[in-house]
C-alpha cells in the first residue's frame, strides 16, 4: 500500500519559519523523484519545489526561491520543505508527490506524479 503522509502544517506569522516533512511508504522511494504542491483556497494546485531522486538537483518555483528548500533522506524515506520568511500568499494546503525518477521528465507539472499524499495545512496570518 503506497503512502505518502505530509506533517508540520500550522499557523505561522508572516515572516516566520515552518518545516514540513513528507514519510513515504509502499514504493522504491529512492527511485522517484519527490515534489510538493500547493493549493490555495479558490485556486489551482501549483507547483512548489521538486528534488530528483539522488538529492544533486533541485526545482522550485519562482516566488519561493530563496526563501524555501527542499530536501529528502532516502534513509529514512522521507523528504521534507523547509519555508522561510512565510508570506500570507503561501497559505495553502500543502501537498507531497512521487514521480518516476527519468531524464528529461518536467517535475514542476503534475500529470508525471503517480503518488499523493492528502496534504497539510499552512496558514501564514498575524
Amino acid at each position: 500500500q503506497v503512502q505518502l503522509v505530509e506533517s508540520g502544517g500550522g499557523l505561522v506569522q508572516p515572516g516566520g519559519s515552518l518545516s514540513l516533512s513528507c514519510a513515504a511508504s509502499g514504493f522504491s522511494f529512492s527511485s522517484y523523484a519527490m515534489g510538493w504542491f500547493r493549493q490555495a483556497p479558490g485556486k489551482e494546485r501549483e507547483f512548489v519545489a521538486a528534488i530528483y531522486w539522488s538529492g544533486s538537483k533541485t526545482i522550485y518555483k519562482d516566488p519561493v526561491k530563496g526563501r524555501f528548500t527542499i530536501s529528502r533522506d532516502n534513509a529514512k524515506n522521507t523528504v521534507y520543505l523547509q519555508m522561510s520568511r512565510l508570506k500570507p500568499e503561501d497559505t495553502a494546503v500543502y501537498y507531497c508527490a512521487a514521480a518516476p525518477d527519468r531524464v528529461g521528465r518536467d517535475y514542476a507539472t503534475q500529470r508525471v506524479y503517480d503518488y499523493w499524499g492528502q496534504g497539510t495545512q499552512v496558514t501564514v496570518s498575524s
